[in-house]
C-alpha cells in the first residue's frame, strides 16, 4: 500500500538530512540545485555488502552469506516490479554504491594494484521509505510502498525527526598534514608512456589514466561534504554514511538512467579548466573546448562504446544519438557531454543494464576490457569505489545512477579522492597531467580548508 505524507519544501534539503544522520546507513542523492530530485533515505530493511566473491545478506531477523552474482542477490530482493508512482523518482528499493572492482565479477582482470582500501565492492540497502525533494513543482514529500511489516511503525517516527531542528553532528572532521598523490610527476610520466606505447600499436584506442590522492583524517566528514556541495555543485551528487566509510561524491556524470523502459546515459569526456573571473575568457575556453578534434574524437570513442553496452539490452535499432559533443558548463571545468538513449527490450531490466554496461566506459577507456588490463597494470591502486556508480534501481524498475568520479572516499583514518581523464594518441603529458589537477581543484581546496596541506608538483 502506498504511503506518501506531504512535507514542507525546503530547497536546500540539509535540515532532511540532518534529521535522519543518525539512523544506519543514511544516504542522501542529491542534486544541489542542479537537478529536479534529492532522495533521502535510512534503516534499510535489508543490506547487501559485497566483499570479493561473498556478498553478505542482513535481514532484522537473520544473515545470510552467498556467493551467487551480486546483480541477481539484489534482483531476488526487489521482487516482482511494481506500478510506478507518476511524479516519485523513488518509492523505495535498492540505493546505495557498487564499486569499480565489482566489475571483476564480470571481466577477468589480473590483481597487480593494492586493495589499500579494503573495502566492499557493493554495498546497497533495501528501502522502505524515502523523502523525496522535487524542486522543479517545490514539493516534498515521505512516501513508502510498505513492503516490510515494520515500515507501518517506522514512519511516524521518521515524521516527528523531519518536525524536529537537528543539530549538526558534534564530532568534528579534521585533515592531518600532507596530501599525497600515488603517482608523482615522473610516475605519472612514466605511465603515460606505457599507455602511448599500447596506443601507438594498435593494442587499444583509449586509456583512462587517474592518479589518487590520500591524507590522514578523522571525526564526521558530513561538515565537509556541505562544503564540497557549495564549492563544486553537481547534478549526481550524493553522500553516504554506511558502515567502514562515508562517500562526499560531487559526480557531474550521469551513467545510467531508466523510466518507464526508455534507457539513457551521458557520457563526459572532454575538460577544459573554467576561467571562473573573466567571463569573456571563460566563454574562449568553452568554444575552444567544442571544436577541439582531440577532445571530439575522445569522446566519441566512449559514445560508439557506450551504443554498443546499451545494445546488450536495447531493442535492436532504438540506440540513437540525440545530444553530441554538448559543451556543458560546471562549477570549476567545462566538460563535453555526449547523451545516447535506447528502449529496453523485453526480459531485461535496470539491474542487467547496470551489469552489462559496468563499469562505465567514460572511465575505462575502449576497448574496455583491454583498457582496464592496462589500468590494472599502471595503477598503483585498486579503484574502488572511484569510478563505479552510485545510484538507486526503484521496486518499480526504474534507475538513475551517476559516474563516481569528483569524490572523496573517507574510511580507516584515510580520505581519498582521484582524477583521470581518458589518454589517446594526440593525448600530450603535461595537458592531461593539468587536466586531472583541474579536476581535483575543489578537493585539494576542501581538504585545505579542514586542515591539509598539499604541495603541486607542476
Amino acid at each position: 500500500m502506498f504511503y506518501c505524507s506531504p512535507l514542507p519544501y525546503a530547497q536546500d534539503a540539509t535540515p532532511y538530512y540532518r534529521a535522519i544522520a543518525d539512523l544506519p546507513w543514511a544516504a542522501w542523492l542529491d542534486s544541489c540545485g542542479n537537478g529536479r530530485f534529492d532522495i533521502l533515505c535510512a534503516q534499510p530493511v535489508t543490506t547487501l555488502v559485497t566483499c570479493g566473491p561473498c556478498t553478505e545478506i542482513a535481514k532484522t531477523t537473520n544473515v545470510q552469506h552467498s556467493v551467487s552474482d551480486p546483480f541477481e542477490l539484489l534482483r531476488q530482493e526487489l521482487g516482482t516490479p511494481i506500478a510506478a508512482i507518476p511524479g516519485f523518482p523513488f518509492t523505495g528499493g535498492a540505493l546505495g554504491y557498487w564499486g569499480y572492482d565489482l566489475a571483476r565479477r564480470m571481466i577477468h582482470l589480473p590483481a597487480q594494484t593494492q586493495n589499500q582500501e579494503c573495502l566492499p565492492d557493493m554495498m546497497t540497502g533495501i528501502y522502505d521509505w524515502a523523502i523525496v525533494l522535487d524542486h522543479l513543482e517545490k514539493s516534498a514529500h515521505l512516501v513508502s510502498q510498505q513492503r516490510d511489516p515494520t515500515t507501518e511503525k517506522v514512519l511516524p517516527q521518521i515524521l516527528a525527526r523531519l518536525q524536529q531542528n537537528r543539530p549538526m553532528p558534534k564530532e568534528k572532521f579534521k585533515v592531518h598534514g600532507e596530501i599525497q598523490s600515488n603517482l608523482s610527476r615522473t610516475k605519472y610520466e612514466s605511465a603515460f608512456k606505457t599507455v602511448q606505447r599500447y596506443l601507438y600499436t594498435g593494442d587499444c584506442y583509449q586509456v583512462n589514466l587517474a592518479q589518487r590522492f590520500a591524507a590522514p583524517a578523522s571525526g564526521n566528514s558530513f561538515a565537509a561534504y556541505l562544503d564540497l556541495r557549495q564549492l563544486s555543485p553537481a547534478p549526481y551528487a550524493a553522500f553516504l554514511n554506511f558502515p567502514q566509510v562515508q562517500i562526499l561524491c560531487a559526480s557531474p556524470e550521469q551513467f545510467l538512467q531508466i523510466q518507464a523502459g526508455k534507457v539513457q546515459t551521458s557520457p563526459i569526456k572532454g575538460t577544459r579548466a573554467r576561467a571562473i573571473h573573466d567571463p569573456v575568457e571563460d566563454k574562449k575556453v568553452a568554444e575552444a573546448l567544442g571544436q577541439s578534434a582531440k577532445d571530439r574524437a575522445e569522446n566519441l570513442m566512449i559514445v560508439d562504446l557506450l551504443r554498443n553496452d546499451l545494445g546488450k539490452c536495447c531493442n535492436y535499432g532504438s540506440i540513437q544519438v540525440p545530444k553530441l559533443f554538448k559543451v556543458t558548463e560546471f562549477a570549476q571545468v567545462h566538460h563535453l557531454v555526449s547523451t545516447i538513449t535506447g528502449q529496453l527490450a523485453p526480459g531485461r531490466d535496470a539491474l542487467a543494464l547496470l551489469q552489462d554496461c559496468f563499469p562505465g566506459g567514460s572511465v575505462t577507456g575502449a576497448p574496455k576490457q583491454r583498457a582496464m588490463q592496462i589500468i590494472e597494470e599502471i595503477e598503483p591502486h585498486r579503484r574502488g569505489i572511484y569510478c563505479g556508480a552510485i545510484g538507486y534501481v526503484g521496486f518499480d524498475g526504474n534507475m538513475d545512477s551517476n559516474i563516481t568520479i569528483r569524490t572523496l572516499v573517507f574510511a580507516n583514518n584515510e580520505i581519498q579522492f582521484w582524477a583521470g581523464g581518458g589518454i589517446i594518441a594526440d593525448s600530450r603529458t603535461d595537458e592531461e597531467y593539468q587536466e586531472t589537477l583541474d579536476k581535483t581543484a575543489a578537493m585539494l581546496k576542501l581538504l585545505q580548508r579542514y586542515g591539509g596541506t598539499y604541495q603541486n608538483e607542476s
